[in-house]
């Protein structure tokens, strides 16, 4: 039989090859009407095929009974973290895997807590109604994907309430096995539309959830006492038309950050992806502003100061960090502020902006790490206009800080041309700037980074440990090694009242405190360096 339908076919291509008489277009045609003429005269040889084919399908799609074939997940537990009750997570994923030789049949695939239970599951496309679903099927060597989100009851309680069942998976062997679930439900103060029209005090232990933007009025004072922690909704802005008071301390920090709790991707939080809310923004009628021990971070930007009169503070910000934005971190415009004892770092614009005013920055840590990519600003940048208009730098003055950044030059300062009369007026002492040298009498007793000969010193080098670009992670403390180490001026230190850095370690004990908002880690804690 095989030599007959050989013979039918091979003579077209024999004619094609050697006497090209068969046109290209037609060769296709006529080979398949001759296929289909032929087998049509063997029906025989077509059953006996279908046959062979059928029989090695049902070979390969045979269901192991054994309690021996077991599935393999991708993770034995599924960790939420700590979630905001009331309210739908992300959804989280994990693969079942059947490294058998024979298809596994999952009868029921079920939720601990069934209809009741705050989590929710879709097994392989299929969400499991009432807590449970079935039956599903993995071919040999096959897998399925797993969905899973939660809802976490509301408690009435301030502290996280723990929350764990499981998701088991009855096979058709009778064996069942298991993913954990766990979470931790935070309950919160949900605030929607808030203004604030008179002296407030917030002082909840529970965080409050900002879904839209918090709004303190023109002649009210708003009040944070210690440990408040504000999460802002995506693109809320925490507005101050007056004045705000954040009373934050070294045991119990003030915290403004999104709130998104759980990750983007694996190991990754949302937390430190910059631009999950707005920022701080201190209007023109805003005054008298006082912020200290605030971790403000993963903004669109971190604070924003209008432009007011100069014979009013504005805004003193203390023992604070403001970390990791989409935008400036800091940006003042023709305004009084004073800085002191702060981590300012890591912004997709520049990490301080000051157009015109009066400011003055003591013990500060500005690093320019931005990991991003799409480009980022320098540590430091200003001027005495904006706009085609004068803004007069009245003061721009740094104490023992640290300016520096990835870049060749992360310190940007430009006078109008055009406004020759508008002052222009800044000092450094006793700084390490990541700029490159000049002779200046404004520059007193600074270092410059490019003087360190030890090239992986320079930059990021100055800190310890070492940063983490793959997990976002930006220790700013100070390695022994660094040219910032016993460099900052004393006497300075102890008028300024920052005798203890950011992790309340002692400048003064040795008497030689470091430049910084960091002390550097002892020489017998840097073990890795």
């Amino acid at each position: 039989m095989q030599e007959k339908f050989t013979a039918k076919i091979q003579p077209k291509f024999r004619n094609r090859r050697e006497q090209h008489l068969i046109p290209a277009d037609k060769f296709l045609g006529l080979f398949v009407f001759d296929i289909i003429t032929t087998l049509k005269k063997f029906p025989l040889f077509i059953l006996t095929l279908l046959l062979f084919m059928l029989a090695s399908c049902l070979g390969e799609e045979q269901f192991s009974a054994s309690p021996s074939d077991k599935l393999v997940f991708s993770q034995d537990t599924v960790a939420f973290d700590t979630v905001i009750t009331g309210q739908s997570t992300n959804t989280y994923t994990f693969q079942i895997f059947n490294p058998n030789k024979k298809a596994i049949q999952i009868n029921k695939a079920a939720l601990g807590g069934g209809s009741t239970s705050p989590f929710s599951a879709n097994v392989d496309g299929m969400w499991l109604s009432g807590g449970e679903g079935g039956p599903f099927t993995i071919y040999s060597e096959d897998s399925l994907r797993v969905f899973v989100n939660l809802k976490a009851p509301v408690t009435n309680e301030d502290t996280p309430q723990a929350i764990e069942e499981h998701l088991s998976f009855l096979l058709e062997s009778g064996l069942e096995q298991r993913v954990i679930l766990t979470a931790s439900g935070q309950d919160v103060v949900t605030l929607c539309g808030e203004v604030i029209e008179e002296n407030t005090l917030f002082q909840s232990p529970r965080p409050y959830q900002i879904l839209d933007s918090l709004v303190v009025s023109e002649g009210a004072t708003l009040t944070l006492a210690e440990g408040v922690r504000l999460y802002f909704h995506p693109e809320a802005e925490f507005v101050v038309h007056g004045t705000l008071k954040a009373q934050g301390t070294f045991e119990n920090p003030i915290v403004m950050r999104g709130d998104r709790l759980g990750n983007m991707f694996s190991n990754q939080p949302y937390d430190r992806i910059p631009g999950q809310w707005g920022g701080v923004h201190f209007t023109a009628t805003s005054k008298d502003n006082d912020m200290t021990w605030c971790d403000i971070h993963a903004g669109d930007y971190g604070i924003l100061c209008d432009s007011s009169s100069l014979d009013i503070q504005k805004l003193i910000v203390d023992n604070s960090i403001i970390h990791n934005t989409r935008g400036d971190a800091f940006r003042a415009r023709h305004c009084i502020t004073f800085v002191g004892n702060c981590q300012i770092t890591n912004s997709g614009g520049n990490c301080v902006t000051l157009n015109g005013g009066d400011h003055t920055f003591v013990h500060c840590t500005i690093g320019q790490f931005y990991p991003f990519t799409g480009g980022r600003g320098v540590a430091l940048n200003f001027t005495n206009f904006e706009n085609g208009a004068p803004l007069p730098l009245v003061r721009c003055q740094f104490v023992n800080s640290i300016i520096t950044g990835y870049a060749d030059d992360d310190i940007m300062g430009e006078a109008a041309e055009e406004f020759k009369d508008a002052p222009f007026n800044y000092v450094f002492k006793n700084c390490l700037l990541n700029t490159p040298r000049v002779e200046n009498e404004a520059l007193i007793d600074c270092l410059f980074e490019e003087d360190n000969e030890d090239k992986d010193l320079r930059r990021a080098g100055n800190f310890y440990p070492e940063f983490d670009n793959s997990l976002l992670v930006y220790p700013f403390t100070l390695s022994y090694k660094s040219a910032a180490v016993n460099k900052a001026d004393l006497e300075l230190t102890r008028q300024s009242g920052y005798i203890y850095d950011l992790n309340g370690r002692s400048r003064t004990e040795d008497g030689m405190p470091d430049i910084g908002a960091y002390e550097a880690f002892p020489m017998e804690e840097n073990t890795e360096q």
